[in-house]
């Protein structure tokens, strides 16, 4: 696969997303979310035979039904019992996904939620940030990965649920979380803990490479060169019009610190944490007025651009690869 070539959307089946699993750290999890439902409908099932029995059922099955024995046994004894099992099995399945379990050895990120985005800083081996990107993370295949998760503002809880659990991300606290995808495709993640406002619309996307494409896609995380022709138009109204008092373009005088890092914006799958289509028309429209795509969302409306001007920006922040 060229660094140019499509990423499969993802391998899902007819399954649903979160019974879907695509790595060893979310298997544990789904096998543990199938035994419950299929407990779950057995004693339902119970449940719907021990009531006909008391509605319908003869006088002899109605007295052994509401028998002290019977009472003892499916009433103490059998939530017991399972509950107990359930609760050793589960500990067992799912004791290698805690922190204890980390090695060193492998590829670290911190993310950080914030309202109502993420920040994304890929670290070295030492714990140092390398560079910075947002809403979007790459992964390569078959390697687990480290995820350091902050939150700057309220609880926050990152979620993709075919790679991996929960985890919360809480306000001056650091929690550990690996993820691993056994293939390459696109994992749709989402904000799992309400934390106001347009929380719903709070997505993003984990990209998971083959190991070459990944040192490619990694290796092209320079700052992206000067504009050229109407982007370079659209890169002086970008410096000139309050845009880089927020954002940050690594090798321009952008270095807003306050909203997402756009050094590579215009190779992001999606915008706005994961709402619209990565294109110069949502590019556009989002700058005009990204309060009518997302309210309640921390960048204002741009209503002074007229039509030529916001082209020249979408061409610039798509020229940022």
């Amino acid at each position: 696969m060229s660094p140019e070539a499509p990423i499969p959307a993802s391998t899902a089946s007819w399954l649903p997303v979160i019974l879907d699993s695509a790595g060893p750290f979310s298997q544990p999890v789904t096998t543990l979310a199938w035994v419950i439902f299929t407990g779950g409908f057995v004693i339902l099932g119970i449940v719907i035979a021990a009531l006909t029995i008391a509605l319908f059922g003869s006088p002899r099955l109605k007295a052994r039904l509401g028998g002290e024995k019977a009472i003892w046994i499916g009433g103490f004894a059998f939530p017991v019992v399972v509950l107990t099992i359930l609760l050793i099995w589960g500990l067992w399945l799912t004791s290698h996904l805690s922190a204890q379990r980390i090695t060193g050895d492998e590829m670290r990120v911190r993310v950080i939620g914030e309202m109502w985005w993420w920040r994304v800083h890929y670290l070295d081996e030492n714990g140092r940030e390398t560079f910075r990107d947002a809403n979007e993370l790459h992964i390569p295949v078959g390697q687990p990965v480290l995820l350091d998760l902050q939150a700057a503002d309220v609880i926050h809880s990152f979620w993709v649920p075919r790679l991996a659990g929960k985890m919360d991300m809480i306000p001056g606290r650091t929690n550990r979380l690996l993820i691993q995808a056994d293939a390459p495709g696109v994992y749709h993640g989402q904000c799992a803990e309400y934390c106001g406002g347009p929380h719903a619309l709070m997505g993003f996307v984990v990209v998971a490479h083959a190991p070459e494409d990944f040192a490619r896609w990694q290796a092209a995380r320079a700052p992206a060169p000067a504009a050229q022709g109407s982007a370079a138009r659209g890169a002086d109204l970008f410096m000139s019009s309050g845009c880089a008092a927020c954002h940050t373009i690594r090798g321009s005088p952008a270095d807003g610190l306050a909203g997402p890092d756009l050094t590579h914006v215009g190779s992001r799958r999606s915008l706005g944490a994961g709402i619209l289509p990565n294109n110069k028309g949502t590019l556009a429209g989002w700058i005009a007025d990204s309060q009518a795509l997302k309210p309640g969302n921390r960048m204002p409306a741009y209503h002074q651009f007229d039509g030529e001007e916001l082209r020249a920006l979408a061409d610039y922040l798509a020229s940022r690869q």
